[in-house]
C-alpha cells in the first residue's frame, strides 16, 4: 500500500467505541436494514450489502436512514419485536468482520419529502388524506416545524408538527435505541441537522416560525435534536454512542434556490456563525460524533455532489467547524481518500465519510491496501441508479415507481443491492459471441460474457473504446467519466478480450456464420429536424471532442442535460452560450437526479446564460437564428457564431433479426449509462 494512505487505517474512538479505521460508509437511501418506504422489516438485501462492505474493509457502517415511524402503515419502529430478534444474530455475524455498525434513525423528511403526484393529491386534500392515513398519511410524513412549501411540490405546504407529535417521536428514539443496543448494534446516528431534513427545518430561523418551546430562540430551535439525544442516553445508557449527521452551512438562498461554489450570497439557512455555536452546543448536550457536509434539498448538490462540483467540496467548511467541538468529525462529499488521509494525518480531520463509491466498487478499500488503485472502478456521481429523484418546473418527484422502491442500486454495477437478480453464473456451454460496438454497453457485455466463460469478440469502427461516451467525457469537469473509460480499457485488456479496432460491421450476414450469438451495441446518432438551415448545426462530438472553433456566441438547440453540460463547459471557456428549450424548464427529464439538474439550472442562472424556455428554433440563417415561443406570439432573431444540435439522439442499430441477435444500449432505446450497462447484463446472463 502506498504510504500516503496510512492515516486512513489507524483506529479512532466515538465515545468508548473504537473504530478500526477512519473509513465511514455513509447512509444511503434504500440501504436501510429495516427496509425503505415499505413497512419496516429485516431487509435481507441490505443486510447482504452492508455485511459485504464490512468484510471489504469499511470501519464504521451506517445503513440507510430509518424513520422511527413507518412511512407506510405508521407503526413505530420499536413495536416490531420480530425485526429486532432477527437483527441480533446478524450483528453477531457482522462483528466477526471487526467493523462497527450504527443505525441511522430519522425523525422524518418534513418539507423535503420527495412527494410524487399521487402523494400531492393526498397532501392537498384533507379528506382524501384522512381516508388514506391508516396506510400512508402524507400530511404527517411532510409535517415540518412550520407551514413551509414542499421542495418537490411548492404549492403543497407542510403543516406544523404538534408538540404532542414531537414528544411522541422523541420518546420513540429512546425506546428504539435501547432495543438496538440490546440487539448488539454499536451506536446510532441521528438524521439529521443536515440537508434540510425535518430536524434541520426546526433549527433554522427562516424555516421555523413557531412561538412555542420549539421555536424562536437558538435553544428552542435546537430543542428537538437535543431532546432526542438526551432521551437516547436515558433509555440506552450514557455510554451508548450517538452520532449526528450535520451540515455546516446550508448554501441556500431561498426556497428552491442554492448557491453554487464561489457565489456571493446572503445565507437563508444556517451560516458559519450559528454553526460554530451549534456544533459546540450539540456536543455539550450529548452528541459523540459529527458526520458533516453542507447544503439542503434546495442546494442539494452540496450534500449529493454531481461531477460538476469540485472534489472535497465540503472539506474546508468541515475542517473549520472541527475547531469548535471536542468530538470527532468526519467529512462527506466527493472526498478523495488521499486528501482525507493527508488531513487526518495532520490532525485537521478525524474520518472520511464515503457513500456511493461503496456502491460502485465493493473492493475499493482492498485495492488501495493492495496497491491496485488503478483497478478501482470510479463513481461518476450520476445518481442514475442510487438516487434519481427528479423534478423540473411544474412537477412533483417524477421518479419511476420501481426506482422509488429500490434506491441504493448502482448504474455502473448492477449486482449492488440486487445481487440475486444480477450475478455471474459460469456457463456450461461456452459460445463465441460477436459484439458490434465498443461503447460502454459493448464493453460491459464483453466483460460479463468473459467472466461467465464465453468467448466474446468485439468489432469497433473507431480506434479506441468508449463510443459516444468519449464525447460525454470530454468536458473539463468530467474527470470521473475519463477515469471510467480508462477503467474499461484496463479491464478488457486484463481479461484478454479480443477487440478488433478500425473494423466497421454494417451487415451482420458477413459475420453470422462465424459466431454463435451476435450482440449489437452500435449506439445512437444525433436527431435531426426538418427546419431551414439545420445542416449548419454542429453535433456534440464536433463541439466537445473534436473541438471545432466555435467563436463566442454558441446557441444550443435544446436544453436537456447534455446541452446544459456543454453550455456550462462553454461558460468555463469564457464563451457566451444561449439555450433554446421547448419545455418549461431546463433538463426536463425523468431520470436526471434533482441534485444534478438543479446544479445545472443554478449555475447557468448564476452565469447569466440567456435561456429561452417554451421556445423553439424556426430557422437557422448564416449569422442569426429565428426563435419563436410555443404559441408563436414571440418571435426574435438572435446572432450566433455557431449553433449546436442538442435535441437528442435516435437509436442506430445495425440491421438484422434472429433469435441469436441481441441489442443493448442506446441502439435499443435512448437512455444513459445505467440502461446501457443493465441491458448488457440482461442479455449476457441469458446467453
Amino acid at each position: 500500500m502506498n504510504e500516503k494512505y496510512n492515516a486512513l487505517f489507524t483506529p479512532f474512538k466515538i465515545g468508548n467505541v473504537e473504530i478500526k479505521n477512519r473509513i465511514v460508509q455513509c447512509s444511503m437511501g434504500g440501504t436501510s436494514l429495516f427496509g425503505w418506504l415499505e413497512p419496516c422489516h429485516f431487509d435481507k438485501e441490505a443486510a447482504h450489502f452492508l455485511l459485504q462492505r464490512a468484510q471489504k474493509g469499511v470501519g464504521l457502517v451506517l445503513p440507510g436512514m430509518q424513520c422511527v415511524r413507518d412511512t407506510m402503515g405508521r407503526r413505530w419502529l420499536y413495536q416490531n419485536k420480530k425485526m429486532f430478534k432477527e437483527l441480533k444474530p446478524y450483528m453477531e455475524e457482522f462483528h466477526k468482520t471487526g467493523a462497527k455498525l450504527f443505525i441511522q434513525l430519522a425523525a422524518g423528511f418534513g418539507r423535503s419529502m420527495a412527494v410524487t403526484p399521487w402523494m400531492v393529491a393526498l397532501g392537498k386534500n384533507p379528506i382524501l388524506n384522512k381516508i388514506a392515513s391508516p396506510i400512508v398519511d402524507v400530511q404527517y410524513s411532510c409535517a415540518s416545524a412550520s407551514e413551509t412549501p414542499n421542495r418537490w411540490a411548492e404549492d403543497m405546504p407542510s403543516r406544523p408538527l404538534t408538540v404532542k407529535e414531537i414528544r411522541e417521536m422523541v420518546d420513540a428514539f429512546g425506546k428504539t435505541a435501547k432495543m438496538l443496543r440490546d440487539a448488539g448494534v454499536d451506536g446510532v446516528e441521528i438524521h439529521a441537522v443536515h440537508e434540510g431534513y425535518l430536524l434541520d427545518q426546526f433549527t433554522m430561523e427562516n424555516w421555523n416560525h413557531r412561538t412555542d418551546e420549539y421555536g424562536g430562540s437558538f435553544e428552542n430551535r435546537f430543542r428537538f435534536p437535543v431532546e432526542i439525544v438526551q432521551c437516547i442516553k436515558k433509555y440506552a445508557g450514557e455510554d451508548f454512542p450517538v452520532s449526528l449527521r450535520y451540515s455546516v452551512k446550508s448554501y441556500t438562498k431561498t426556497w428552491g434556490k442554492g448557491a453554487v461554489p464561489g457565489e456571493e450570497f446572503v445565507e437563508w439557512g444556517r451560516d458559519y456563525e450559528e454553526s460554530k455555536k451549534a456544533i459546540k452546543y450539540l456536543g455539550d448536550m450529548g452528541y459523540d460524533f459529527f458526520n458533516c457536509d453542507n447544503g439542503t434539498y434546495d442546494a442539494w448538490y452540496w450534500a449529493h455532489p454531481p461531477q460538476y462540483m469540485p472534489d472535497n467540496c465540503n472539506l474546508a467548511d468541515v475542517e473549520m467547524i472541527r475547531n469548535y467541538t471536542d468530538k470527532p468529525v468526519a467529512c462527506a462529499g466527493r472526498m478523495l481518500p488521499e486528501t482525507a488521509a493527508e488531513e487526518i494525518a495532520a490532525g485537521r480531520l478525524d474520518a472520511i465519510a464515503i457513500a456511493r463509491q461503496n456502491l460502485v466498487d465493493p473492493d475499493w478499500i482492498l485495492k488501495i491496501q493492495e496497491g491496485r488503485e488503478d483497478e478501482i472502478k470510479p463513481c461518476i456521481r450520476c445518481h442514475n441508479g442510487c438516487f434519481n429523484f427528479a423534478k423540473y418546473k411544474g412537477t412533483a418527484n417524477i421518479q419511476g415507481l420501481e426506482d422509488s422502491l429500490h434506491l441504493g442500486r448502482c448504474a455502473l454495477t448492477p449486482p449492488t443491492m440486487q445481487h440475486n437478480r444480477y450475478k455471474i453464473v459460469p456457463t456450461n456451454k461456452p459460445k463465441k459471441v460477436a459484439i458490434i460496438g465498443a461503447g460502454i454497453g459493448g464493453c460491459e457485455a464483453a466483460l460479463v460474457l468473459k467472466q461467465r466463460g464465453h468467448n466474446p469478440v468485439v468489432f469497433e469502427k473507431a480506434d479506441r473504446i468508449g463510443g459516444l461516451f468519449l464525447t460525454a467525457s470530454a468536458m473539463s469537469f468530467k474527470e470521473n467519466d475519463k477515469q471510467l473509460i480508462a477503467w474499461y480499457e484496463n479491464e478488457v485488456k486484463k481479461q484478454g478480450i479480443d477487440i478488433r479496432f478500425n473494423t466497421e460491421i454494417n451487415d451482420l450476414g458477413v459475420i453470422a456464420r462465424q459466431f454463435d450469438e451476435i450482440i449489437v451495441a452500435t449506439g445512437a446518432t444525433p436527431r435531426k429536424m426538418a427546419i431551414p438551415g439545420f445542416e449548419k448545426c454542429l453535433n456534440f462530438t464536433q463541439l466537445l471532442r473534436e473541438k471545432y472553433p466555435v467563436g463566442d456566441k454558441v446557441v444550443f438547440f435544446g436544453g436537456g442535460q447534455s446541452a446544459c453540460e456543454a453550455a456550462y463547459e462553454m461558460v468555463l471557456q469564457g464563451k457566451h452560450p444561449i439555450i433554446v428549450e421547448y419545455a418549461k424548464d431546463l433538463v426536463p427529464a425523468q431520470n436526471v437526479c434533482l441534485s444534478n439538474a438543479s446544479f445545472l439550472r443554478d449555475v447557468l442562472e448564476y452565469h447569466k446564460v440567456p435561456t429561452y424556455l417554451e421556445h423553439t428554433i424556426k430557422e437557422i440563417k448564416d449569422k442569426t437564428v429565428v426563435v419563436a415561443s410555443k404559441d408563436g406570439k414571440n418571435v426574435i432573431e438572435l446572432e450566433y457564431d455557431n449553433i449546436v444540435n442538442g435535441i437528442g439522439f435516435v437509436p442506430q442499430p445495425v440491421g438484422g433479426k434472429g433469435k441469436n441477435i441481441h441489442r443493448v444500449g442506446d441502439c435499443v432505446a435512448i437512455g444513459n449509462l445505467r440502461t446501457a450497462i443493465w441491458r448488457a447484463w440482461d442479455v449476457c446472463m441469458k446467453i
